[in-house]
């Protein structure tokens, strides 16, 4: 049986590495020149009233624009560059695709630019859950996957199949996070039924506690390419320290697929992956007792618990915890907070002996909505939930928030990354 090929290549420059790492694997080899492709970026967010540092979050342009230019060269025209955005409240898809100068892909190359937001959907029952599906996704004829080197704090890693989620709509992005079921036993069956032929992870960056911005990332300089989307997954898992059996995501696709996670099953090309693993985090440490993160205690913040997050909480709500926090802790005088809990997500439920229970964002306050644990609600019914809503809901409890601190915060996390030290945001324009 011939093993599945992945390519691991240096990234030096993104047309010449790339076009290296496709020939290493094969990686047109599965398409037709006459195919309708779809390519699916790893476009999660953005956000434009404040700095957003886009390195390790979202697809570089530079790797982008060198997979169009080369598909281009190699004869394949009808292409489309299709991704779901999170909406903020409505379908941002465009001004991603602006600000990352993908407009110019179109014009030079008549690529076709697809917000599936704005499109219509299709309920697939793939079983154990239904979700509904991008029509462009099911109806191309092959799909191209560019995600990030990146962890996820709910899932370990993610992806070449986990990228596959920014395919569906809002509502079933919602439904993979269930009360009842684990997140990762939901998107892998995407892979299933969606026609990817290629899957190139882009490593010109890392990301440390992904998937968004506040977590940390480290220039990589690596392309992974197969069209294999479990091996290419098992690689880059690999290489960032975490074996794939270890992943529940990966084993549950090779469960679905009749697949091994054994790296011994693959071939792979290129760059030796044992000189370029390195252990990169995925998990925010929490204090003993599940009261808050360790930087809170560090800071003496007391009279608070805050119910660490679970696979539960969905991508619009996640977007807004850590920004939560920094209120929090701008809102921190050196006094005690008076006796919180702050729960979320669709499982957590109010604990006895606080004076306000904090509920942050509509599922957690339907959940709860009987709870007779709770003396005090501080129901944040937003979905998800604003700074604002936020703000205004914790000055009943007499807890008086600052948002400059978050602001501070957020030009804090952007400035840590220089340009000299190789965060150079024109790998994120086109010209």
């Amino acid at each position: 049986m011939t093993k599945p090929v992945v390519s691991i290549v240096k990234f030096e420059d993104a047309y010449h590495s790339l076009r290296k790492a496709l020939e290493l694997c094969d990686g047109l080899s599965g398409l037709k020149k006459d195919d309708k492709i779809l390519i699916k970026p790893n476009l999660v967010s953005w956000d434009f009233n404040l700095p957003f540092p886009p390195f390790g979050v979202v697809t570089t342009s530079a790797v982008m624009a060198a997979l169009v230019r080369i598909l281009k060269e190699e004869g394949f025209s009808r292409l489309t560059i299709g991704e779901g955005s999170l909406m903020n409240p409505r379908p941002m898809g465009r001004q991603i695709f602006k600000v990352l100068g993908y407009e110019k892909l179109a014009e030079k190359y008549g690529v076709e630019l697809v917000d599936f937001n704005e499109e219509k959907f299709t309920e697939i029952d793939f079983g154990p859950i239904k979700l509904s599906v991008a029509n462009r996704a099911l109806k191309a004829d092959k799909i191209i996957n560019l995600p990030v080197l990146k962890t996820h704090n709910q899932c370990k890693v993610s992806l070449g199949i986990k990228n596959l989620k920014g395919t569906i709509n809002r509502r079933s992005k919602t439904h993979c996070h269930g009360k009842d079921w684990d997140l990762e036993h939901t998107f892998p069956h995407l892979a299933t039924r969606l026609p990817v032929a290629l899957t190139i992870i882009d490593g010109v960056f890392v990301l440390e506690k992904g998937p968004g911005p506040t977590g940390k990332a480290y220039r990589k300089n690596l392309i992974i390419a197969s069209t294999d989307i479990l091996a290419a997954d098992i690689v880059g898992a690999e290489i960032m320290g975490y074996r794939a059996e270890k992943i529940e995501h990966l084993r549950y696709f090779a469960g679905l697929t009749g697949r091994s996670l054994d790296l011994q099953n693959l071939e792979i090309r290129g760059e030796d992956l044992n000189a370029h693993r390195q252990f990169i985090d995925y998990d925010w440490e929490w204090q003993e007792g599940d009261l808050g993160p360790i930087g809170f205690a560090k800071r003496g913040i007391t009279g608070l618990a805050i119910r660490k997050y679970d696979s539960s909480l969905c991508t619009g709500c996640s977007g807004m915890y850590n920004p939560m926090l920094i209120m929090f802790m701008s809102a921190f005088k050196g006094k005690p907070f008076p006796n919180v809990e702050v729960v979320s997500g669709k499982r957590q439920l109010a604990s006895p002996g606080f004076d306000y229970t904090v509920l942050f964002g509509k599922c957690v306050c339907e959940l709860n909505k009987d709870n007779p644990n709770i003396k005090h609600a501080i129901a944040l019914k937003g979905c998800p939930p604003s700074i604002k809503d936020l703000e205004e809901g914790l000055k009943e409890a007499g807890i008086f928030c600052n948002y400059d601190e978050y602001v501070n915060y957020r030009h804090y996390i952007f400035n840590r990354y220089k340009k000299e030290e190789g965060f150079d945001l024109e790998l994120y324009s086109i010209s």
